[in-house]
């Protein structure tokens, strides 16, 4: 078994690895909206599960969250790209960045749980900052302050730049990234015109 893990989740490995380079991006539509909204309450509901609310309560204070979290990050990134991650055919979480101006800035990455672990946000995270070293632009990301990713970015050489309520800024200045990193298709320094 591939970490230690279960048979499903062995599974769920295999299928992402037959994949193979077929991890890309597309731009998300005004039809992503129930996905999205789906790989949000995937990232939050276990945080108010804790409370011991019934379901109801909890999917409708998710979808009141992700409306407002969607409408910030339309209104303070407006050259913004927000993206849907497709392994194949198959939506499996979204990537937000914005490549206006002087600095890439990662805004939100999320795999549904079934494509967690594989390896697919770290190829992701990879080809993000080789395409952003690529083009000479530093990364700005924020990240909660519990959340165990900063491991990572800190692999990648970002590092901690300040704080924001609960989340950490970090930054990665200009600097070569070493290694083959497989491009990602879709992953582009423009707009593009999304919903």
């Amino acid at each position: 078994m591939t970490n230690g893990s279960s048979p499903a989740f062995d599974a769920q490995c295999a299928r992402v690895e037959a994949a193979g380079n077929s991890v890309r991006l597309r731009a998300a539509s005004a039809n992503d909206r129930a996905f999205l909204l789906a790989v949000f309450e995937s990232t939050r509901a276990y945080e108010f599960a804790q409370f011991g609310w019934n379901e109801a309560r909890i999917s409708t204070l998710l979808a009141e969250q992700f409306a407002m979290q969607d409408a910030y990050y339309r209104q303070h990134y407006r050259h913004g790209r927000f993206d849907v991650i497709m392994s194949g055919e198959v939506a499996i979480g979204r990537l937000y960045h914005d490549w206006h101006g002087n600095e890439a800035r990662l805004i939100d990455i999320a795999l549904l749980p079934a494509y967690r672990g594989a390896g697919i946000g770290t190829h992701l995270l990879h080809a993000f900052v080789a395409q952003a070293a690529d083009s000479a632009m530093p990364i700005v990301l924020y990240v909660e302050m519990n959340n165990r990713v900063q491991g990572l970015y800190r692999r990648l050489g970002f590092v901690a730049v300040g704080e924001n309520g609960v989340y950490i800024q970090m930054r990665r200045e200009v600097a070569p990234f070493g290694g083959d990193v497989t491009p990602v298709a879709g992953l582009a320094l423009d707009d593009a015109g999304q919903y």
